[in-house]
């Protein structure tokens, strides 16, 4: 039988025609023609000899010569002003030959060439139709009516049968759809950027116009020539206050960093009425008093008796045999809200076959939900966690009367609550260095917020610890508006947020580039040669005043916490940029003492993205719907298990074991 052959290529010619080097001298060759027409065309004079006219001069005007004056003479009578279309068509038309690629047979796109050039011509015909419509003065550079002939007969011919009017929108019509035959152009998409370009002015406008008219109405203070510090030096005594909580004496009165003039218009200052108190002042600030607070309840009696927890124990053995597992309770750990149930497993049982019992033992026990914890850090047990009948509420009070919040020497101590076993939790936010709060709505997130700001306000001072609060929601943390810890009124504009965090990075680089000059590595550090400087009378002086300006003497930096209850809600109107906002602060400034608090009811991959969980190990979990919140929030499951009000996950930085937490 007779086998196929594959079949050559039998045109030698347009093999030719699709070698690169061709298609680049075709190209080359086609813009030498283009300009020599377009010179041609500029240089047309009436008298030169050509196409419609015969001269007997011997003298020829025309840059390129009689035949530039002849080809020039041809297209003008032609086509008119629209003749100057056509250089740029040839051109165009080597360029887009140069671009085309072959196709799998070795062969050019021929079809593309066909659109290109009927595109052109009908583009050509409608343009020199609309130069004759409505362009109808002789001019003394053209050889006939400013259309040509090709226009007269489009254009005046269309106007007889379709009025000016009509014969414009239809040669309307066929020049743009000529053009984008010849050139691919789309003109939908010019359409919808230049739509977009007008909402998005128009966007601007009612922020412009607010600004305009606070800056108008805002008025005139006289301001000191010297540079206005962000941080005063001056400290309020609160109604309220009437006796020390902590008897041990405070560290001396410090002045604060200056503020630059560039972000000073963007965020208001907090203008605290009070004295001026000197670094040589041996007052110490006042701190709130305990009696402030709601006092802690009694101690009550443990929730189960030891008969109790024995009888429990053995239920728990009873039911996780009825589902095939052998496990017998090596301890029972009760707390304040849950009870701990230490689990040791028969040799050959895996966990993962308890850990999706979690449902099925919670029904079986008559309990709202039961915890398992798969690991438990030190021992080769497993914990399942069962909640109280009565659960305790853990005040804010008792915990910070406690001995470990008295002992903690950190200005940035923070109380969470009380683990399982009933112990209160108290961690270092200078160790963290920054924080993630997550959870639904009434998980107790904003508790634990009110928290940690009581656990700062009754630890450090003004010139210890300054506060920025962006608070979206307006009503959470506008309480605090008036405590002297506020570098700023709460924030509650997301546009002041945004100048907000961008005041957080120059003051970060600033106090970096002021530690680099002095040799120290954190704020700690440069406070100590501060304070060692001040002891010997010797205090420094600030290495980056500029010249003109008086010299001024450098002074202890507070730590500055900057806490955004919703910060979803300043993503989502500020947008992408506050992510990098936050990032670059999560990443650069634990040395320089700025830390962030971020809390957001949103537990979504779309708000605490990537780059965020990243920048920040530490993190709080509250009662999520779902393991994805979980996950996200994290790394691990859990959360959806969790009782809600104040219960939660702590995930410390290091760890990759979740301690449970009771929130005060």
């Amino acid at each position: 039988m007779r086998q196929a052959t594959p079949k050559k290529n039998s045109n030698p010619h347009s093999h030719f025609l699709n070698h690169q080097r061709v298609r680049e001298g075709l190209f080359i060759l086609s813009c030498a023609i283009a300009l020599f027409l377009l010179l041609a065309l500029f240089t047309y004079h009436q008298t030169d000899p050509g196409w419609s006219r015969v001269s007997s001069s011997d003298v020829v005007n025309n840059a390129g010569g009689r035949v530039g004056a002849w080809f020039a003479d041809v297209l003008l009578y032609l086509f008119g002003y629209p003749a100057y279309i056509f250089p740029l068509g040839i051109a165009y038309s080597g360029w887009a030959y140069l671009q085309q690629t072959p196709n799998n047979k070795k062969e050019p796109k021929t079809k593309f060439s066909r659109w290109h050039w009927l595109g052109f011509i009908v583009a050509l015909s409608a343009g020199c139709g609309l130069v004759s419509l409505h362009y109808t003065l002789v001019s003394s550079h053209l050889p006939y009516l400013s259309g040509g002939i090709l226009g007269t007969l489009t254009g005046l011919g269309l106007a007889k049968i379709f009025s000016d009017w009509g014969t414009t929108l239809i040669l309307l019509a066929f020049f743009l759809s000529g053009i984008t035959f010849f050139s691919g152009f789309s003109w939908i998409t010019v359409l919808d950027t230049f739509g977009k370009i007008t909402l998005r002015i128009l966007s601007l406008i009612p922020s412009a116009y607010t600004t305009l008219i606070q800056k108008l109405n805002k008025p005139k203070i006289e301001e000191p020539k010297r540079k206005t510090p962000l941080i005063t030096t001056e400290t309020s005594k609160p109604n309220l206050i009437k006796e020390p909580l902590i008897s041990k004496p405070k560290p001396p009165v410090i002045h604060a960093p200056t503020f630059t003039e560039t972000i000073k218009e963007k965020i208001k200052i907090a203008k605290l009425d009070n004295t001026k108190k000197s670094l040589t002042s041996k007052n110490t600030s006042l701190l709130p008093p305990i009696d402030l607070l709601d006092p802690a309840a009694p101690k009550q009696k443990q929730t189960y008796s030891h008969s109790a927890l024995e009888e429990m124990s053995r239920r728990v053995e009873e039911k996780l045999h009825d589902f095939g597992i052998e496990a017998q309770v090596a301890g029972v750990h009760p707390g304040p809200v849950v009870t701990r149930f230490e689990l040791q497993l028969a040799p050959g049982i895996k966990v993962s076959r308890i850990s999706i019992l979690n449902k099925d033992l919670a029904r079986s026990l008559s309990v709202i939900g039961v915890r398992i914890v798969e690991v438990i850090p030190g021992k080769s047990v497993i914990g399942l966690e069962l909640p109280n009948e009565n659960r305790e509420v853990v005040r804010l009070s008792e915990v910070l009367m406690s001995q470990e919040y008295e002992q903690a020497r950190s200005p940035l101590s923070l109380v969470l609550g009380k683990d399982i076993s009933g112990h209160p939790v108290v961690v270092d936010l200078a160790k963290m260095p920054h924080l993630l709060v997550a959870g639904t709505t009434g998980s107790g997130k904003s508790v634990c917020l009110n928290a940690i700001l009581f656990s700062m306000l009754y630890k450090s001072s003004p010139e210890e610890v300054r506060l920025i609060l962006i608070d979206p929601k307006m009503l959470e943390l506008s309480i605090y508006d008036e405590i002297p810890h506020l570098l700023t009124p709460v924030v509650t504009d997301m546009k002041e947020a945004a100048n907000a965090l961008r005041w957080c990075i120059a003051e970060m680089d600033r106090r970096y580039r002021i530690m680099s000059h002095l040799g120290v590595r954190n704020l700690a550090g440069y406070n100590y040669k501060i304070k060692e400087a001040q002891q010997q009378n010797k205090p420094l002086i600030d290495p980056f005043v500029p010249p003109s300006e008086t010299a001024t003497h450098l002074h202890a930096l507070p730590n500055v916490v900057v806490i955004i209850d919703e910060f979803a809600d300043l993503m989502l109107v500020v947008g992408k940029k506050v992510e990098d906002l936050i990032a670059r602060l999560a990443q650069k400034a634990r040395a320089a003492g700025i830390h962030l608090i971020l809390a957001t009811q949103r537990p979504s991959v779309d708000v605490i993205t990537g780059l965020i969980k990243a920048n920040i190990p530490t993190r709080i979990a509250f009662q999520v719907s779902s393991k994805i919140d979980s996950r996200t929030i994290i790394d691990q499951s859990g959360a959806e298990q969790l009782l809600g009000y104040g219960d939660m996950l702590y995930l410390a930085p290091g760890t990759g074991v979740p301690v449970r937490i009771h929130g005060a």
